[in-house]
């Protein structure tokens, strides 16, 4: 099994539909561009957000495994991932990276 980096690369925050259709929360999202986190052995890492975690999980169960072209090959580096999280008011991008042991 590999390891696999998540790494958060964007954050969007769409203010236009948040203001129409969101009742007001704190603390949505915590995450930074920059945070990065280990999986081991396709385990959620300490401080991901779950619900990203949730839209993730496939893909580094997949590049745990040693999944490579996922989607027919449309990221330059064949084990990786480029997934957002299922947040349609902020959704946040990361890139998923299988580590070499």
């Amino acid at each position: 099994m590999k390891r696999v980096r998540i790494t958060v690369m964007k954050k969007v925050c769409h203010s236009d539909l948040m203001e129409e259709y969101e009742n007001p929360i704190e603390h949505a999202c915590d995450m930074q561009v920059g945070d990065s986190f280990i999986s081991e052995g396709s385990v959620r890492p300490d401080g991901l957000c779950q619900s990203a975690w949730e839209s993730i999980s496939p893909f580094v169960l997949a590049l745990t495994y040693g999944a490579e072209d996922l989607y027919g090959g449309w990221m330059k580096n064949k084990r990786s991932a480029m997934i957002s999280c299922n947040d349609g008011f902020r959704p946040v991008s990361f890139l998923l990276e299988a580590i070499d042991e």
